[in-house]
């Protein structure tokens, strides 16, 4: 019989107190996939809240050319 384990609850990142700006190119790539989409908050773990923050400043940094926007 097939026994489940439950996973660990991933932890918002900025609900701990780590601040994220458009400006800081590696913490972002980490919220981006190979091909340059921006990954679900169910993988990355963040709340609602944050994931859109996220989102935002992913797509600012992407407006001025700090990330791309397709790989």
């Amino acid at each position: 019989m097939a026994e489940f384990y439950r996973k660990k609850k991933k932890v918002c990142l900025m609900c701990t107190g780590k601040q994220i700006n458009y400006k800081d190119v590696d913490i972002l790539k980490k919220y981006i996939n190979e091909k340059g989409k921006i990954v679900p908050r169910r993988v990355t773990g963040n709340c609602a809240r944050h994931q859109r923050y996220i989102a935002e400043q992913i797509k600012r940094a992407r407006a001025i050319a700090l990330l791309p926007y397709t790989k």
